[in-house]
């Protein structure tokens, strides 16, 4: 349910709300995983928000999105459902992949949302090919991939950056530098430090380092690239500076961290921050905000009831989708 028709239709509404979206969807999926309802793995996207929301709003619908396995934030922001994404972390079989991908692998082909991957650096070629596709068919579309720090360091990203610059792909390759690789800090185990975007120069390819946590900048800076990119002159190379504000996933203490580092990165939120300069510049009132709370609020917990209620997966489809 819509809060009202008018709001529905303010893009700074519809920002705010989509960030909110995946921030109470994230603390509800942790509560979820604490009580054992959720299994496996679970990395949270809290923290990150402006850079799904940003970078992915300024898509077409016919567009591909790709991504890590930090991929909840990016399924919500491109529009899944809600209710098929729990029940995919509860393991349903109303889930989006019925109940079998978990976690790591939301994948939803009515949103051109081609996948979360848990091999780090693995959506890589898979986005190049995405892209190579689109240019053989002459379509016009583009691949947005998203990866983070450590993706960098392995050898697919050199080879996908190779190819996707040989032969002009429409692909824009988006970092998502938050600083660690799993508990390792990004000076640890990048010879160049922290500013990762040079290294797409080597391969020709424009590169932007940006503020991760401001959803303006990563929106305007993404559709900028994204114009590049349509226009047949190859890919393009954004870096955003993020935090993630949670562990590596919800079984991380995160004890690698000092807490004075993860308060300074809380005084940048990207969500009190976008509300706050929205309400201040009139984009948005305090009783938008309210509203929207409430919303974001119902569609939670519509959520949370909708995988509890569903069933599990039958045993008789145990050997459905699988070959060999």
């Amino acid at each position: 349910m819509r809060a009202t028709p008018d709001l529905a239709e303010t893009p700074t509404a519809d920002y705010y709300r989509r960030m909110l979206l995946i921030r109470r969807f994230e603390e509800a999926s942790s509560r979820q995983y604490m009580q054992r309802k959720i299994g496996g793995f679970l990395h949270l996207y809290i923290g990150q928000e402006a850079v799904a929301v940003g970078a992915i709003s300024a898509l077409n619908e016919a567009d591909y999105v790709v991504s890590h396995y930090r991929d909840h934030g990016h399924a919500l922001a491109r529009g899944m459902d809600p209710n098929a994404v729990m029940a995919e972390l509860y393991g349903k079989a109303t889930g989006s992949s019925a109940g079998r991908g978990g976690s790591m692998h939301l994948f939803d082909v009515s949103r051109n949302f081609m996948g979360g991957y848990g091999i780090v650096g693995g959506q890589l070629p898979i986005a190049v090919g995405l892209a190579l596709a689109c240019k053989l068919k002459a379509e016009d579309r583009v691949v947005l991939c998203f990866f983070g720090d450590g993706a960098v360091n392995q050898g697919i990203f050199h080879e996908s950056m190779n190819l996707a610059s040989l032969w002009k792909l429409p692909i824009l390759f988006f970092l998502e530098n938050n600083l660690y690789g799993m508990g390792t800090r990004v000076e640890q185990s990048h010879a160049g430090g922290k500013d990762i975007y040079t290294r797409a120069e080597s391969y020709q390819i424009p590169a932007v380092q940006i503020d991760g946590m401001d959803l303006t900048e990563v929106h305007q800076t993404t559709a900028e690239a994204l114009t590049r990119v349509r226009s047949g002159a190859g890919p393009a190379f954004l870096e955003a500076m993020t935090y993630k504000l949670r562990g590596h996933s919800v079984a991380d203490p995160s004890t690698y961290r000092e807490s004075s580092e993860v308060d300074d990165w809380k005084t940048r939120d990207p969500i009190d921050s976008f509300r706050e300069a929205s309400i201040q510049s009139g984009a948005i009132t305090q009783e938008q905000v309210d509203l929207i709370e409430q919303e974001v609020t119902t569609q939670v917990e519509e959520a949370l009831r909708f995988a509890e209620e569903s069933p599990d997966p039958d045993v008789a489809t145990l050997e459905d989708n699988v070959y060999g």
